[in-house]
């Protein structure tokens, strides 16, 4: 054994290598795209990033940003490179594991033997290579994100659980307990998702300490659940709860300072821990008397926060419980004191929850929700900006509702009362659904969105049962009301089919390509690369055209998914506790989530990340795999060669091929499209600007380049969307490094939380108002400027749709505040109306509130004008400069309708002259799907200002910027369709007609391509595609059209003439 534990810790570390060194070789140098860009920012400054918040993630990312050695453009590269490293140290443990279960199995009944040494070592080898090349886990290795580090995590408790296992009978087994329990609350300040791997650590314990019964594995599965609970539920949240009670307790009720009640429950809890340890670890009566007045304490305090009846009574019941528990176990102090130890080491894990508040409290410039009490913490961690949904019981997307309740009201501090005050009762706020339409295990709750409701009826496949309903105007009404069966189709079909399966079957099986899918046969699917099964379900995957090529085709032939289901079977057959174990890690790291995530249609992206931990447990299994084939091997061969055999065999057929298939969509190196992209919008801006945002992709990228690369720190960013939040436009109140702060009419307090969330739009009085009267009429707050509202309190209100914003273009003028070419074109007054929505919501207000207020000494940039349209409806008076639209008081040039004009001096110097592009162009480079639906607008940028220039006479500029389009984004990795359609026209336009003839040749390629596919299918597939076959007959018949339009005889007979051969085939 001493031979076997030597080799283990070295071909473990041989493992780790490898893994390293692939995930360096591909890692992203910088800042990519989604949340990556906070991440690091937030990481690298230690600043208060999205709720619930990632502390320890943080911490050691700012550790990690110290080895760019003052070069800020490596920092990203730094943050990415602990990614990496936490993937590799993942890979690790996860080849530790293996070769703990495979001893299990593999030496039952037998000794070890050089065979079955290289055997268990082979399965090591092969499970850990294959989750390092699989592709939901290598993509987060390369990434500033949470997930790779907490699959170290989870890798690391499961492991040490294990060697627990090994040393349960010896003196100080229990450290191991300890230690997982340490890490656990460390894991928390990265995400939950490690928690989950609580009941496959009770099981191994149980299995261990008790002869295992089907009563007796109940009984534990209940405890898991249990324990996973008090976790989750219980230490968690509650103990941020307890402190922000205390809090008001000490503060509103006794009148002492802020902070008093939680300083008092903290120095509560270090006692009774310390107490508690002393009793449990001696027999001395006095500790352990304190330790339960102590207890008591806390638990009255525990008991007051009560909110109800229920709740009162299930705490009372969790207390007794508890109380119970100790009983039984007082003479088993062992066990008190391990239980206690472990309480205790995840406190001290969570406490990374302090530098949250710590850093809210400096004031950051990124510090979201600004939880800076133990009040606003509570909100924090409760993530209740993003709302809340049911998961074992409640409503329909077309349940009615009856009434409503109460939500938890909302505090906030005010110095100037001294104490906490009531900013939102939250009065009526939870709606209550008609209970005769709310069922069990509720899937299809959602109502937000059409899109939602349209696809629940698709994947649900409903009928619905019709009930009648009377409605509150007293109007009997028949709602069809899903049936729990249609309920269960759509769980199967969609959340656990497709947003489970299939990115299961991604990993160990195949997949299509990289394009999200919403459930059609051309994007998003698993595929074998076994024609016969792939062909039946999505159309022939052999002959693709070029447009359907993707690097993201990665053909795996089912290989892992087969070794690995012979691992379970092999596991299974030899140490089925283990296998129960095993099976509780993938199911609760996959069905579990997906029952708690409770999954609407139409998600913004894939969410396969979610489910990483549900692949790292089969690759268990896979490498597990390998054992099963040496054990049918031995049968007919030698020990070692069969052993030997099975290793290759397996290495080469599994990881050997998805590293050879899934590298070049893995392969991030060169790529710096995310930080580009970012400073093209902020180099597009005025000094001084101010820059409206909408979605991640605009925002947190921006935050990088400004946070960490110091780029163009004097543009204030505003997140349309953040901006609903009070914290957010606070924030805007204040300068912020070379930012000046935004001016507002209305008053910090005017915005505060539960003040002007909506603002009613009542048409009192007729024709346009000026702006700056609205504001002032809102930010008066007289009796006779608010509505009464339903709770019995008074509201602001606007008394017009209909604004106007009056121009002093003296003003302007004198003090140079636009370009000097368009002094003469100043509107006297610019008009709109606000749309499509009855209220002013606080984002709304704030907009209009800075319009106002800004008198234009600002520049005034949005990335999208159709973004606020309907309370800011100006987009004739936004300018195209670059990728950012500038708002002046001169109508746009070459407007399009929702688009604005375009400035074509502006954006030719943004466009032509400076902008990068992030290396996409590069073929070494992959073209992540992010960068090329966020490359959509930039092409149709340089399409539309070459359409400009041609319409100015500047031929000679609008080929240079048609020509530094296909330089940037070139037809061989983004395929040219509808939405560059223009480019051919453009050229002919502009007299370049062989630049024109070589880019139709592109669009007719592409289309004629994707014919000859829909050609070559059976009738249903090609039924399928009927719409796309439309478009792309229409694409080459304009191609022939412009042709002959321009006098292109030869290029349009060659066009028809490809038309006609494909006419024939359909």
């Amino acid at each position: 054994m001493k031979q076997y534990n030597k080799l283990n810790t070295l071909i473990g570390w041989g493992v780790w290598l490898i893994a390293t060194v692939v995930y360096l070789l591909t890692v992203e140098p910088t800042a990519s795209w989604w949340d990556c860009g906070e991440y690091i920012a937030t990481a690298y400054k230690l600043q208060v990033g999205h709720p619930p918040g990632a502390p320890f993630f943080q911490l050691v990312g700012r550790i990690f940003s110290l080895f760019a050695f003052g070069d800020v453009s490596k920092v990203a590269l730094m943050i990415n490179v602990m990614s990496a490293l936490s993937s590799s140290f993942t890979i690790l443990f996860l080849f530790w594991t293996i070769t703990i279960l495979a001893r299990k199995a593999a030496l039952l009944g037998g000794e070890m033997n050089t065979g079955r040494m290289i055997a268990i070592f082979g399965s090591g080898i092969v499970g850990a290579l294959a989750y390092t090349f699989s592709d939901t886990f290598w993509f987060s290795a390369e990434e500033g994100e949470v997930y790779a580090m907490s699959s170290f995590f989870t890798a690391f408790v499961f492991w040490a659980i294990l060697k627990w296992d090994e040393v349960a009978d010896q003196q100080h087994s229990a450290r191991w307990l300890v230690l997982i329990a340490y890490m656990v609350g460390l894991s928390v300040g990265v995400h939950m998702l490690n928690l989950l791997a609580i009941p496959a650590i009770t099981f191994v314990v149980y299995f261990r300490k008790y002869k295992p019964t089907t009563k007796g594995m109940l009984v534990a599965g209940g405890i898991s659940l249990i324990v996973l609970s008090f976790i989750m539920y219980g230490i968690i949240p509650e103990i941020v709860s307890l402190f922000a009670h205390s809090e008001l307790i000490f503060v509103n009720t006794l009148g002492l300072p802020f902070n008093s009640g939680t300083i008092f429950l903290a120095l509560l809890l270090i006692a009774l821990i310390v107490f508690a340890i002393k009793a449990t670890n001696s027999v001395n009566v006095r500790d352990a008397k304190i330790a339960i007045g102590l207890a008591g304490l806390l638990f009255l305090l525990i008991l007051l926060e009560s909110r109800g009846a229920g709740s009162f009574f299930l705490r009372l019941l969790v207390g007794g419980g508890a109380a119970f528990l100790i009983y039984y176990f007082r003479k088993q102090k062992a066990l008190l004191n391990t239980a206690v130890l472990s309480i205790a080491f995840i406190l001290i894990g969570y406490s990374t929850f302090l530098l949250i508040v710590i850093r809210a409290n400096t004031n950051t410039p990124i510090n979201e929700n600004a939880p800076k009490d133990a009040v606003s913490l509570l909100s924090y961690l409760n993530r209740e900006q993003y709302g809340d949904w049911p998961i074992f019981h409640g409503q329909y997307y077309n349940s009615p509702v009856s009434g409503s309740e109460d939500g938890s009201p909302v505090y906030i501090r005010s110095d100037k009362a001294k104490k906490y005050v009531v900013a939102d009762s939250r009065e009526g706020t939870v709606p209550v659904y008609d209970p005769e339409f709310t069922t069990i295990f509720p899937r299809m709750w959602s109502s937000s969105k059409e899109t939602h409701i349209r696809e629940y009826k698709e994947w649900g496949k409903i009928k619905g049962v019709p009930i009648p309903h009377t409605n509150r105007e007293g109007k009997v009404e028949t709602i069809m009301k899903p049936t729990f069966g249609e309920n269960l189709t759509y769980f199967f079909r969609y959340q656990v089919g497709f947003m489970y399966f299939r990115y299961f079957m991604w990993n160990y099986s195949g997949r299509q390509n990289d394009i999200q899918g919403h459930g059609g046969i051309e994007n998003g699917n698993w595929i074998t690369g076994i024609e016969a099964i792939d062909g039946k379900r999505l159309g022939s995957q052999d002959n693709l055209p070029a447009t359907r090529q993707s690097r993201a085709n990665n053909k795996l032939y089912m290989l892992p998914l087969l070794l690995g289901l012979a691992g379970l079977f092999f596991q299974l057959n030899r140490d089925y506790r283990n296998t129960i174990v095993v099976g509780l890690l993938f199911l609760m790291t996959g069905i579990a989530i997906v029952v708690y995530l409770n999954q609407h249609p139409y998600q913004p992206r894939e969410r396969d990340y979610a489910y990483a931990g549900s692949t790292y447990a089969f690759a268990i299994w896979i490498g597990l795999g390998v054992l099963a084939i040496y054990n049918l091997l031995r049968k007919a061969l030698k020990p070692q060669l069969s052993a030997i055999i099975a290793t290759v065999l397996t290495l080469v057929l599994v990881p050997g091929i998805m590293a050879s298939e899934e590298w070049d969509d893995h392969d991030r190196s060169g790529k710096y499209a995310a930080r580009d992209f970012a400073i093209n919008y902020l180099e597009s801006c005025e000094p001084n600007a101010i820059l409206f945002t909408n979605g991640d992709n605009d925002t947190f990228p921006l935050w990088y380049v400004q946070e960490v690369e110091g780029i163009r720190t004097d543009v204030r960013v505003v997140n349309f969307m953040l901006a609903s939040g009070e914290w957010y436009i606070h924030q805007m109140m204040r300068k912020i490094y070379d930012s000046e702060k935004l001016p507002f009419t209305l008053k910090a307090e005017d915005y505060e939380k539960g003040t002007n969330n909506f603002v009613p739009v009542i048409e009192k009085l007729k024709g346009a108002v000026e702006l700056k009267q609205v504001i002032n009429f809102i930010a008066s707050a007289r009796a006779d400027t608010q509505i009464p509202y339903g709770d019995g309190t008074f509201i602001n209100y606007a008394p017009t749709r209909n604004f106007k914003l009056t121009v002093d273009s003296a003003y302007l003028v004198n003090n140079k505040l636009i370009p000097e070419d368009m002094y003469s074109r100043i509107e006297p007054e610019i008009t709109w109306k606000v749309k499509g929505q009855n209220y002013l919501y606080k984002n709304d207000l704030m907009l209009l509130d800075f319009i106002a207020s800004n008198n234009w000494e600002r520049p005034i940039y949005f990335t999208s004008p159709a973004a606020i349209e309907n309370v800011l409806n100006v987009d004739e008076y936004c300018h195209l400069e670059g990728i950012v639209y500038r708002f002046l008081p001169v109508k746009a040039d070459h407007m399009y309708k929702g688009l604005g004009g375009i400035d074509t001096d502006q954006a030719y110097d943004l466009l032509v002259n400076k902008a990068k592009w992030g290396n996409l162009n590069d073929p070494k480079v992959y073209l992540d799907p992010e960068s090329r639906r966020n490359s959509i607008m930039p092409m149709q940028n340089y399409l539309r200002l070459a359409q400009a220039l041609i319409a100015e006479g500047m031929n000679d500029s609008a080929v240079a910027a048609l020509d530094t389009m296909q330089k940037f984004f070139p037809d061989s990795k983004f395929h040219y369709d509808l939405y560059t359609l223009s480019l051919v026209q453009n050229y002919y336009d502009a007299g370049a007609l062989e630049k024109g003839n070589a880019a139709a040749d592109l669009f007719i390629d592409n289309y004629a391509g994707d014919l000859e596919y829909y050609a070559s299918l059976a009738p249903s597939f090609k039924q399928y595609y009927r719409q796309e076959t439309e478009q792309a007959f229409m694409v080459l018949q304009r191609m022939a059209m412009l042709a002959r339009e321009y006098k292109q005889t030869e290029q349009a007979t060659k066009t028809e003439q490809i038309l006609n051969e494909l006419l024939e085939k359909f």
